[in-house]
């Protein structure tokens, strides 16, 4: 296929790829049968939506894409024992993961037991001291004083701690890939066990918390039961959404998109201290939850005390809201810091050993395991290939990886776990966490390399540019992108459209701050454009752009609305350019 616009080799390095002949065809067929702009039509025919569900597609009801919650394994049971705890007043514990998942699955039981006058207790592990998931002490000493332990976003391979729970039933809801036995557990609820059809295994744990409270308010209503309102914790499922990386497809669409309304009308306390202290001063994005909101609730389990952030999003009073948003934010930028020193130290080791493998890794001493994870996102996100980065500690340590798509992280560690090479290990597709031993780092590493280069990672370069179509700077309206908006949310799974603008000319240039971009480019014929590159001058863009000595140039990017002084603007978000040569122009 001929790149888009002739680009073999853009500022970045990419070649640009563009709709195939068969797409655009579908968009123009979509634009003729719905008379909606071509743009939106090209996102529609990309998505493989048919012209005749375009509207239901732009137009999603959660009533219409909402599951039967029993069509998941154990669901009733589960459903049904933790209603009997809630009425008849026994002692439940909330046992959760340390990042927003985890937070918010807890923060949805907490709530929705508020709302019938009932206190539960919430019990998050300390990452470093005890680690991810259940662990034994902690499950002997809840069990010693509850009825009903529920461990939400964990306990699918947690066989001992969970055996360890006697005195009480233990119900675990999550979503990590499951393995070939279940675990003691009176109900194990998750579209990932192996005996599950994985028609729902896109879900995030949030997702089947609340999958189980629809089962769990239905049977109220059976039993002509006063039912709490579920429509009001979207919010809470939407944040879990985007910040766990879920694909937002199917019902995940319709969660978040609901979950973005619910959250606009700023009705949670704990969201709303923390929405002010990012400085959101605009309606909630799936940006915003996954680069603003989310990052601040993980700081307390990464680098902090492990509880904050579930404690925020289920607080309902406005003053501890706000000393929980302000202690998160301050926990943030301690993250930042940390996460800078790892990064680059992780960038320079991996660098050396090569970053051309089917598996990037690297591993240091006394780096913090709250940042293990983050950093392996940047490592994957600069090479296109999957990460692992390492803390290690004595004669162990813990790590986080990360995938790319059609790449299986999880699977694979989980193999090498089974093999002895590591002492444990689990998590999903895109990503998964493991312990090993020190004198197994090397050998384990190799043959995850292995595994994962039979699924075919390692095998391209930087990614291909994909976009969506041409547009030119007099067709970007604030009208359009509020058009383009009604195929979102955008995010994981569903990425928001991508345009080139062909053929511009650069009006002005300015470097922002140590990396940033700020450039306006017209079409020569009065139609002008605002658009910011973050991290330009990180890489060959910014240097490109700003010293362009009136050449002209193909852009890339995605469009956005930008609200300063009460105007809205439209503004490219740049992503990529190449010099338009004649020969390339198309």
């Amino acid at each position: 296929m001929r790149a888009f616009l002739g680009v073999e080799s853009s500022a970045t390095g990419r070649r640009w790829v563009g709709p195939d002949d068969d797409r655009t065809r579908r968009a123009q067929a979509i634009e003729q049968s719905t008379r909606l702009p071509l743009p939106v039509c090209a996102v529609l025919a990309q998505r493989g939506v048919p012209a005749d569900q375009a509207q239901a597609f732009l137009t999603p009801s959660l009533r219409d894409l909402l599951p039967d919650p029993r069509g998941l394994r154990d669901m009733e049971k589960a459903a049904t024992r933790f209603l009997q705890a809630a009425t008849s007043r026994q002692k439940i514990a909330v046992f959760a993961d340390y990042d927003v998942d985890g937070g918010a699955s807890a923060a949805l039981l907490l709530v929705w037991l508020r709302a019938l006058g009932h206190k539960a207790t919430l019990y998050i592990p300390d990452r470093i001291d005890e680690g991810y998931g259940p662990n034994v002490p902690a499950m002997q000493a809840l069990a010693r004083d509850h009825d009903l332990i529920v461990c939400v976003d964990c306990g699918t391979l947690s066989h001992d701690p969970i055996a360890a729970a006697t005195g009480a039933d233990v119900i675990v809801l999550d979503h990590h890939l499951g393995g070939e036995e279940l675990p003691p557990a009176l109900a194990v609820v998750n579209p990932n066990r192996q005996d599950e059809s994985g028609d729902l295994g896109h879900l995030c744990a949030a997702g089947v918390v609340f999958l189980m409270l629809v089962e769990v308010n239905r049977q109220m209503r059976e039993a002509g039961q006063k039912t709490p309102d579920l429509l009001s914790l979207l919010d809470l499922v939407a944040l879990a959404t985007v910040a766990d990386v879920a694909p937002l497809t199917g019902v995940n669409r319709a969660l978040v998109r609901q979950g973005l309304k619910v959250m606009a009308g700023r009705h949670r306390p704990g969201l709303v201290a923390l929405s002010d202290v990012a400085r959101m001063d605009t309606a909630p994005t799936p940006y915003h939850l996954g680069f603003l909101l989310g990052p601040r609730v993980n700081a307390g389990g990464r680098i902090g005390q492990a509880d904050l952030g579930a404690r925020l999003l289920a607080t309902d009073n406005p003053s501890e809201a706000a000393a929980l948003a302000e202690r998160l934010d301050e926990l943030n930028t301690e993250r930042r810091e940390v996460e800078s020193a790892v990064r680059a130290a992780a960038m320079e080791q991996a660098t050396e050993r090569g970053l051309d493998a089917p598996l990037v890794w690297a591993a240091g001493e006394g780096w913090h395991p709250g940042v293990v994870g983050i950093v392996a996102a940047r490592l994957k996100e600069v090479t296109n290939r999957p990460a692992v980065v390492i803390g290690l500690d004595g004669n162990e340590g813990k790590g986080s990886g990360r995938s790319v798509s059609g790449v299986d992280l999880g699977a694979s560690i989980q193999r090498v776990t089974a093999e002895g090479l590591l002492l444990k290990g689990g998590g999903h597709k895109m990503a998964a966490g493991l312990t090993v031993a020190r004198d197994q780092l090397e050998p384990a590493m190799a043959r995850l390399s292995e595994l994962l280069e039979r699924q075919g990672a390692g095998a391209t370069g930087p990614a291909d540019l994909r976009l969506d179509g041409l547009l030119m700077p007099g067709a970007a309206t604030v009208d359009l992108i509020e058009q383009l908006e009604t195929a979102g949310p955008f995010g994981a799974g569903a990425p928001a459209p991508r345009f080139a603008f062909p053929d511009v000319v650069i009006k002005f240039a300015k470097r922002v701050g140590d990396s940033h971009l700020k450039i306006t480019f017209g079409d020569g014929m009065g139609a002008q454009i605002d658009a910011i590159a973050f991290g330009a001058f990180d890489g060959p863009l910014g240097p490109m752009i700003e010293t362009h000595g009136g050449a002209r140039f193909h852009l890339a990017g995605r469009l956005e609305v930008n609200n300063w002084g009460g105007r809205q603007r439209v503004q490219l978000r740049l992503e990529d350019a190449a010099e338009a040569h004649e020969k390339n122009v198309t």
